[in-house]
Parts: structure tokens; C-alpha cells; sequence
């Protein structure tokens, strides 16, 4: 007992110090030296629930839930959820989608591109998006009210578990991402429009006769699959688009489905892009690329689309906090952008950031990098709008209580006013999430995981259904 109220009447001297990321630290200070200890005040502390915040945001959860459950129901039944049923939700509790001063232009051209023949989105972002988290969802939902099919883009080599296509290969591919920070990057910097590439071969700095007469001829295969996991339009794909570059050795390629031959033909032996389609009549059932060369080209990817409508691409990085685009080869880049013909582009980043930034000039210089950065990916572009989705809610600890990183709410603001100012469309996934420490409501309904950073697979659903309708009612033109 005396121990007890020993260590309770330590409390009472023990101080605080603002730390250099803006929390507020209890404890002992001696110099570099930080001693945790809590305050008297903060040890008595009843953590009283905010039973108004909570209310505010069971409400924002309930409001969308019963029309996700509609939307998975729908397709179950092998049909697609259309026009959202605006009699079960409450529209003003929506986080709308926040527009440069060209608002009505803006929404014009991108309802003209949804309604087009073909209307290709890319969806890049940081690990909220691993496994097509969000991108599927938002493409079934798309799909299914402006037409198109597919999963859009598949890396040869799948680092994380993908539930809308199933690629495998053969033991000998390896991935290389631009990126990734623990790999050692190509001097080409040729990595496409997604940013990675996958070889079956190593890469040589020079090559020349001597080195391909040493060579023999390597074998390496890929098979694509139907996922059983998945919305019923993104198992529908006849077009599949390889993507490849920096072909230096001659190539050939064999497509099988079911072990029949259906194609047969030489890679383009130069060190541009290209892209070799395969066009389907229907699906393939079980379909395999072969392929042979002495040394492997750079490959960036598949492409999986139906003839038409829209098709969605999940560009994931992990650990990237989306300032990495412009110093890849802008030629290369430019070439494969041409190719594909994106007329939206989806940028979602910033959580990885939040946890180093240590003040508002560190915030002020990471917005600036990152609009840089999106610029110089719309400029490649046959000018693609544009929307920017900010980080979600993110929670630290001070003091043993589950906060909001103090700059998070500082970060959103401004992004958004960067991208305002830069014609770049703005969506806070942070306020639709219901603001400053929602997280943790999220984390304790189960629908975020217990990092306190990433989505549930229900809490996925429902954040995604956020964004699809403050998209859709401003295309639609409902207030």
C-alpha cells in the first residue's frame, strides 16, 4: 500500500513537453532523456465516452450499410446493384466532393467520359489499396451503371493476395517496383505506368553479341485464372493487354486456352513500349502466355478489360507516400499513357506520411511535393481529371489515450487547398469517416483493423460506398 501511494504521488511532479510531431509527452525530462510518468490529473481521469460523437457516427455507418449489404445481396444473385434506392439513406450525411473553381466543367467532362465507349480509370494509392481494397468495389459499383467488365490491371508477379484476378507464373519471374525502397533501381528508370515491372531473366547494364552467344534461351510462363472471390463483372474480360518494354533480345510468345494454341508471334525487339493485345470472344477458361528469350524484357503488366464501358486499374504502394512518379522515364511513361488513354486518374495518399511529419512546415512542404508530383502524372495524360482522396483518420497514443495524429487534420486541409488551387478534385476520407478520432470508433465496430490504419473488409465496403456516392450524386446532379 505504501508502494502505492508512493508511485501516485510521483504524479503530482511529473511534468509535460510538447513533442516534435505536436503530442503532448507526461513524464521526466533530462536533457534527450524522456522518463513516461503521468500527471496527477491525467492519472484520475474517467475517460468519459462522447456519447454525441459516437451517435454522429453510428449514424454515418448506418446510413450507407443496409445499401452495401443491397450491392453484395445484388451480386450474389449474379446481378448488378444500379441506381443507389436514395429513400434508405440520408444524402446530407454524405461528404461530398469538393471542386476547383472550373465545378461545373469539371463534373461535365467526367459524366461525358463515364457514358463513353471506352473510359479507363486508374486508381493509384499507398496500402489502403492492397488486394483491390476500395478499387473493386468502386469499379463494380461504375461497372455496373455505365457498363464494362475486368479487373483492369494485374502485375505478373502478385506480392499480396488480389480477390479480382488470379495470375500466377512460373518459378523464374521476379518484380521489381520503383517504389519499393529496398530494392536497387533499373538506371533506365523505365517502369511504366504502374510503376513496377516483373523479368523472368536477370538484367544486364550492357549487352552485346558476346554476352547473347553465352546465353541460352530461357522458358517462362504466366497463367490467368478466374477469381472465385470476386464481383461477377470483374470475372467477365476479352480484351488482355501485355505491356512490355526495353526488349533487346529476340522474344517469342505462345497464348494457350485449355492447351489449345490460339496465338503464336515475335515481341518487338527495341527498347520502347508496346503493348501485345489478345483479343477474346469470350473469357478464357484457363488461358497461358509462353514465352522465350535469351533475355527477358521489362514487362509491366496485364490488362484485363471487357470491349467497352469502364475499366478501373488498382495501382497499389505500399509504403509510398506518392511522390515517386516523376522520377521515373517520362518517355517511357508518356508511351505507355498514350497506349492506355486514362480519362480520370485517382491519386489516395498521405497516411504513410502522417507519422513523420513534425510540424506545419514539414506538412506545407509534403503537399507541395506531392501536387508536383500529380501534375507531372496529368501532364502525361490527354488531360485526365483529376481527384485527389486524402488519408483516412489515423490513431497514436499520448499518455495512454488512442488521439488523432495532431497534424493529420492540418495535412487534409492542406491538400485539399492544393489541389483546389490546381484543378485537382478533393475528397475527404478523413471527415467522411465522421473527423478527428473516428478511427478508433471505426477499429471498435470492426471496421478498421486494429493498426488503426487500414479498413476492415467491411469497413472497406462502406468507405468505398462513401466515395461512389458523393462521386455519384454530383454527376447525377442530385444536391
Amino acid at each position: 500500500m505504501l508502494t502505492l501511494l508512493v508511485l501516485f504521488g510521483i504524479t503530482y511532479i511529473s511534468g509535460s513537453k510538447t513533442m516534435g510531431n505536436g503530442t503532448t509527452q507526461e513524464g521526466f525530462f533530462i536533457g534527450d532523456v524522456t522518463i513516461k510518468y503521468p500527471k496527477s490529473n491525467t492519472f484520475l481521469e474517467q475517460q468519459a465516452t462522447d456519447k454525441s460523437n459516437i451517435k454522429s457516427l453510428d449514424s454515418i455507418v448506418d446510413n450507407i450499410e443496409g445499401l452495401v449489404k443491397a450491392v453484395d445481396d445484388k451480386d450474389e444473385e449474379n446481378l448488378t446493384a444500379k441506381i443507389p434506392d436514395f429513400t434508405k439513406i440520408d444524402t446530407s450525411k454524405v461528404q461530398r466532393i469538393s471542386y476547383p473553381k472550373n465545378h461545373s466543367a469539371f463534373v461535365a467532362q467526367l459524366r461525358e467520359d463515364l457514358n463513353s465507349t471506352q473510359c479507363r480509370i486508374i486508381h493509384y494509392g499507398d496500402s489502403q489499396l492492397e488486394g483491390d481494397r476500395i478499387s473493386a468495389y468502386l469499379r463494380n459499383r461504375l461497372q455496373g451503371l455505365y457498363g464494362g467488365s475486368g479487373p483492369g490491371f494485374a502485375s505478373i508477379v502478385q506480392v499480396y493476395d488480389n480477390i479480382s484476378s488470379v495470375v500466377t507464373h512460373s518459378d523464374n519471374w521476379t518484380r521489381h517496383a520503383y517504389f519499393d525502397p529496398t530494392q536497387k533501381k533499373f538506371q533506365h528508370k523505365k517502369y511504366g505506368a504502374y510503376s513496377s515491372l516483373s523479368r523472368f531473366t536477370p538484367a544486364y547494364e550492357t549487352v552485346d553479341s558476346l554476352l547473347l552467344d553465352s546465353l541460352k534461351i530461357t522458358n517462362a510462363t504466366i497463367d490467368i485464372g478466374i477469381p472465385t472471390k470476386s464481383y461477377g463483372l470483374l470475372k467477365k474480360f476479352t480484351k488482355i493487354g501485355l505491356h512490355y518494354g526495353n526488349c533487346i533480345a529476340p522474344t517469342t510468345i505462345k497464348i494457350y486456352n485449355d492447351g489449345v494454341l490460339i496465338k503464336s508471334d515475335v515481341l518487338v525487339n527495341d527498347v520502347n513500349y508496346h503493348k501485345f493485345p489478345i483479343d477474346l470472344s469470350s473469357t478464357p477458361s484457363n488461358l497461358k502466355i509462353e514465352l522465350e528469350s535469351k533475355i527477358s524484357p521489362d514487362f509491366y503488366g496485364l490488362t484485363l478489360d471487357g470491349s467497352s464501358g469502364v475499366t478501373l486499374d488498382n495501382v497499389a504502394m505500399r509504403g509510398s507516400s506518392g511522390t515517386i512518379f516523376a522520377g521515373t522515364n517520362a518517355t517511357n511513361f508518356q508511351q505507355m499513357y498514350q497506349q492506355l488513354q486514362p480519362k480520370l486518374l485517382i491519386f489516395q495518399y498521405g497516411g504513410n506520411s502522417v507519422p513523420y511529419l513534425k510540424d506545419s512546415l514539414e506538412v506545407v512542404e509534403y503537399a507541395g511535393y506531392l501536387k508536383n508530383h500529380i501534375s507531372w502524372v496529368k501532364r502525361k495524360s490527354n488531360n485526365a481529371n483529376v481527384i485527389f482522396i486524402g488519408p483516412s483518420d489515423m490513431t497514436t497514443t499520448e499518455n495512454g489515450k488512442m488521439i488523432t495524429y495532431p497534424l493529420l487534420p492540418y495535412l487534409n486541409e492542406k491538400l485539399k487547398e492544393v489541389c483546389i488551387e490546381n484543378d485537382i478534385a478533393f475528397w475527404s476520407m478523413y471527415d467522411a469517416m465522421g473527423g478527428k478520432n473516428s478511427m478508433k470508433h471505426w477499429v471498435d465496430q470492426g471496421l478498421a483493423a486494429n493498426d488503426y490504419t487500414h479498413f476492415s473488409p467491411s469497413g472497406t465496403k462502406i468507405i468505398s460506398e462513401l466515395f461512389f456516392l458523393a462521386l455519384y450524386l454530383d454527376i447525377t446532379d442530385i444536391k
